[in-house]
């Protein structure tokens, strides 16, 4: 791994990419924390984008937690089956359901370790309800997030909990939910997993990868 950046550096990086990608949010679509707290456990191993197409009928005929706890999971199955891992993901949301009705009067908690309780929630949709319904400061470490802060140098480490303290104690707390957001958009639209585009990057004079990857090989040349 590379050597992470210093904060002011990192202040930097996160200002271009604000200004590149000013609409950055989340790209579920949901009405109510509920709803984004089923998108996001069926968006793991697969793209918001397919989630969107599925829960765009399904949040239609089911829009809050009364109506899912009168689904079986056979036509919750049914309902999300172009999904990957839909099995399991169908089997967490309704238990998932139970448990808010029983534990929590039908309320999406507003706190990481109630949230954590639940089937099928962990750190990474956690932190995007807390952040994106509730405002509280957090970044969530998704695929994108990984990728992208650890080739740049906001963070330095090969494990997702270790990236997530790498970029809270990189990036000032007020930014935490923006900085996800942004890098997440630079993921899906440039510093992509196969073949990152490091020619239109901006943020390439900053980036570690850039800089061993391309710039050494022309610097070869």
């Amino acid at each position: 791994m590379g050597k992470m950046l210093n904060k002011e550096d990192a202040k930097e990086v996160l200002n271009i990419l604000n200004g590149l990608y000013p609409e950055a949010k989340c790209e579920l679509n949901f009405s109510s924390p509920f709803q984004l707290l089923v998108a996001t456990i069926l968006s793991a191993q697969t793209t918001d984008k397919k989630v969107n197409q599925v829960t765009e009928k399904l949040f239609e005929d089911y829009p809050d937690l009364d109506s899912f706890l009168g689904i079986s999971q056979e036509e919750l199955q049914e309902r999300i089956k172009t999904i990957g891992l839909y099995k399991g993901k169908s089997s967490n949301i309704i238990k998932m359901c139970k448990t808010l009705k029983e534990n929590f009067n039908g309320r999406v908690p507003d706190n990481y370790e109630d949230l954590i309780s639940l089937a099928g929630v962990g750190r990474k949709t956690a932190n995007v309800v807390l952040s994106n319904v509730f405002n509280v400061p957090a970044i969530a470490v998704d695929t994108h997030v990984f990728r992208v802060s650890n080739r740049i140098g906001l963070a330095d480490s090969e494990d997702v909990f270790q990236t997530e303290k790498d970029l809270m104690g990189n990036i000032d707390k007020d930014m935490w939910s923006k900085a996800h957001h942004l890098l997440i958009f630079h993921g899906r639209r440039i510093c992509k997993a196969r073949k990152p585009l490091c020619e239109e990057c901006p943020v390439d004079k900053y980036c570690h990868y850039f800089k061993e990857n391309i710039l050494s090989i022309k610097e070869d040349i």
